[in-house]
């Protein structure tokens, strides 16, 4: 009988550590997506297109004036080092 509550008790602790450890990387996944992206300055963010090349075109810009790896507003018309064509 002390067996089994033991088992119990064992399996409650494992339980309780999994989910707290779950729990610990979905926090730390939130706090890093806001601090993933890049500042202009890092991007080498430019108002202006490079050559062909915008904001408008990349397959990170997120209309109407936001991109997925730059801080902050950006325009269509503009350019990063992390331009990626769209298809």
């Amino acid at each position: 009988m002390v067996g089994k509550h033991l088992d119990r008790s064992r399996r409650s602790v494992m339980r309780v550590a999994a989910g707290g450890v779950s729990a610990a990387v979905l926090m730390r996944v939130a706090k890093s997506d806001a601090s993933d992206k890049m500042t202009p300055q890092q991007a080498q963010y430019q108002d202006m297109p490079n050559g062909l090349y915008s904001c408008a075109m990349c397959s990170l810009f997120e209309p109407p004036n936001s991109c997925k790896v730059v801080e902050g507003e950006v325009s269509k018309d503009g350019w990063c080092k992390a331009f990626a064509l769209a298809d």
